[in-house]
Order: structure tokens, then sequence, then C-alpha cells
């Protein structure tokens, strides 16, 4: 039978990328954390990681593996967290990931209540870009995960983990106030064949989205500049520097007067948003995830609908 410590050392060397980070956040020497990735790879007769001078990647037997040293990880520790509740004892720390624009606009206030109504909890907060995540829940690294979904890209295999859809947020054309279809009552993704777009690198999911969202009009948008973060995005579109598509939850504080927003004609797009965390959590989880669903943001109403 495989040894749990050394299948749960294999977990957070593939979470930290090498021997050296894994082993501080273990508090181990970096020899030690060799030895049992050493042992569990004389255990099973294979290589299980290969090492490069900057760190480590998983073989595909590894990456096999790992889900399975992240779900029995989590397993333990949400066995000593039952055995601590019968104790008596309190859980003191709430780790919770989360994706850029839901720092900004979802979690600051649902955080400061959860801190309000439990002030003992020590709360941590992982800035993490979807789809990853999953496998720190399954682990037990996260107790809560907030992740999305873009229109074009695949829902992720949830492991065997409880995942709620939190909200559709509706992605909205954004213009510079100037713009000469500011006004236009309807504005179809045809009309906007010659217009330069702010979005993601290419694969990114806000860049997905939208080349699949131009794929019926026939049009292959020209991004001229790519960022992911939204403010960025936001900012160069009042500089006039061209169009993009923008959750509605990123707008509700923007003021009207800089920006056009529209719905797209003939689309309905929207992200998704969900809340990811293990099938048995602690009271202090589902707390969290009843105060995030009830202090959710309401997308902004859009004024050229």
């Amino acid at each position: 039978m495989l040894d749990a410590q050394r299948l749960a050392v294999l977990a957070e060397v593939a979470h930290a990328g090498s021997i050296a980070s894994a082993a501080r956040r273990l508090a181990f020497t970096p020899s030690a954390v060799s030895q049992q990735i050493g042992k569990l790879e004389r255990d099973l007769g294979c290589r299980l990681l290969y090492r490069h001078p900057r760190g480590v990647t998983l073989t595909p037997i590894g990456q096999a593996l790992l889900s399975h040293a992240e779900t029995v990880t989590g397993e333990l520790r949400t066995a000593e967290q039952t055995v601590r509740a019968m104790l008596g004892a309190q859980p003191s720390r709430l780790a919770a990931g989360t994706f850029a624009s839901a720092g900004q606009s979802l979690v600051p206030q649902a955080l400061a209540q959860f801190r309000r109504d439990h002030p003992g909890v020590d709360l941590t907060l992982l800035d993490l870009e979807p789809p990853d995540g999953y496998g720190l829940v399954s682990s037990g690294d996260l107790d809560l995960l907030i992740t999305h979904r873009y229109p074009g890209m695949p829902l992720p295999d949830p492991r065997g983990l409880n995942r709620q859809l939190l909200m559709h947020d509706p992605l909205r054309l954004v213009l510079p106030a100037g713009h000469p279809k500011a006004r236009s009552p309807q504005i179809t993704m045809a009309e906007l064949a010659s217009e330069e777009w702010i979005s993601g690198s290419t694969g990114i999911p806000n860049r997905v989205c939208l080349e699949q969202a131009a794929g019926p009009a026939g049009i292959q948008p020209h991004v001229a500049y790519e960022t992911r973060d939204y403010q960025v995005t936001v900012a160069l579109i009042k500089a006039g520097l061209g169009i993009s598509l923008v959750p509605a939850s990123m707008l509700s504080h923007v003021r009207r007067r800089d920006l056009a927003i529209r719905h797209l004609h003939g689309t309905a797009l929207a992200r998704e948003i969900y809340l990811v965390h293990r099938k048995r959590s602690a009271a202090l989880v589902t707390d969290m995830v009843t105060t995030i669903t009830r202090l959710r943001p309401r997308p902004a109403t859009d004024p050229g609908r």
C-alpha cells in the first residue's frame, strides 16, 4: 500500500513547482523531500518527476497519480478536522482562492463580513487564474475556490468536489463615450469588423470567447492591445484606444459618461462564476459560501439593450 505521507509530499511538490519551494512550505529540508519522492518512485517502480534546473514537472504517471494524492491528502485533513470538531476545537483558518476580477468585485465585501462574523479565524486569499485551483481544494490547501468559465471554454472535471454555480456575469460591449457607434440602439458583431479590440492573449478565456462570438459574423477580431486585467482594459477604452467585451460585474462602479456600455445584439454572452469546495466541508466553509452568495454583486444594468 502506498504511503499517505509520501503522496502528500508529491502533491506539495506538484503545487509548488520545485523541490526547494515544497520543502519551505513543508518545513522540511530539500533532501528530505527528495528522499520521500524517491521512496515513492521505488514503491511504484517508475519515475514521477522530471527534474529541471528551475524546478520539476510531473511525468504522465505522476500527473495521473496527482489527483489521487490530492484526494488522499484532503481526506486526511478532513478526518483530522472532524475529530478536532468533536473534541470541541474551533477551526482557526480558512483559505480561499479566487481569480483577479472576482478579487476586485466579489470577494472583498464577503471577506470583510466573514471576518466580522468570525473574528478569530485566520483568513488567507490566493490569486489563481482559472482553471487552476481544483487540485488545491482536493488536497485541502484551499477550503474554497472561486472560479469561472467563459463561453467557448470547457468546464473542468470537478474531481469529486462540490461545484455550485454562483452567478451568470453577462459580457457587455464597452466603447469609448465618443465612439461613432456609442449611441446606436443596436450593435452587431458584423458592424465591428474594422475595430481595434482589447482582450487577453491567444488562448486566454476572454480571447477565446471573443473569437467564438465573432466567428458566426465571419470576422477575425483585430486585437491591438493584449491584457487580461479589466481595470487596464477599461482605462484603455476610456483613452479611446479600442473596444472590448467586459463582465458586467466589473462595470458597476465606472462613470458612465466615460464609456458607452451596450448589449452586443444577437448574443447572450456571459461568464459563469462557480464556488468549489469539498463535499464534507467544515461549517466555516458553509458560512463563507452563504456570505458570498448573499453579497454577490448584481450586474450593472444595460442602458443600450
